[in-house]
């Protein structure tokens, strides 16, 4: 893998790494207000998913010897900007609340967003970063089994975490 592609490979990282760094801290400050957290184990297995995705798309880009100046690495880098911004709307957007894991805020600090995003586009943060992110990286890193097989793989916990937050949503918010 050339220089300029790994460079960009180690951003993507550390552009993921510091969303984990304010999630942690939302989580330090969320559980000591009361929260609650729900799907341990399979938030776990998508924290897991995620970082095993990022490791296989730099091995298979490594192996067939990925390069950046091409159209389809630059598709693949536009389609990872408009998740990781999608990324950072949605942590601005809901703020402390936002964690990776299924964390429920007492019900005093725990408020709906209701702006437009989330009105009109069901769990944003899965649908607008996530899935484009994880599509973003294999694209630009040329990694089309990591896509094929890597999608499937993560979409299974992925799957499950949303049908677990909309049964949490449900059961603590009535408008929801």
């Amino acid at each position: 893998m050339e220089a300029t592609t790994l460079l960009i490979f180690y951003a993507f990282v550390f552009i993921r790494l510091l969303s984990i760094f304010i999630s942690t801290g939302n989580e330090r400050k969320l559980k000591k207000m009361g929260a609650v957290e729900y799907g341990k184990r399979n938030s776990a297995f998508l924290v897991l998913a995620h970082f095993a995705y990022y490791i296989a798309a730099a091995i298979e880009g490594g192996r067939r010897g990925a390069f950046f100046f091409d159209a389809i690495s630059f598709a693949g880098l536009g389609i990872y900007v408009f998740s990781i911004l999608m990324l950072y709307y949605v942590i601005y957007s809901i703020r402390h609340v936002w964690t990776v894991k299924l964390i429920i805020a007492p019900a005093s600090h725990h408020v709906l967003n209701r702006s437009f995003l989330f009105k009109y586009i069901k769990h944003p943060n899965y649908f607008l970063n996530v899935i484009p992110e994880l599509i973003g990286i294999a694209v630009f890193l040329h990694a089309w089994v990591t896509l094929g097989v890597g999608m499937v793989i993560y979409l299974i916990p992925l799957i499950t975490r949303i049908r677990q937050e909309e049964a949490v949503m449900k059961e603590h918010f009535q408008n929801y």
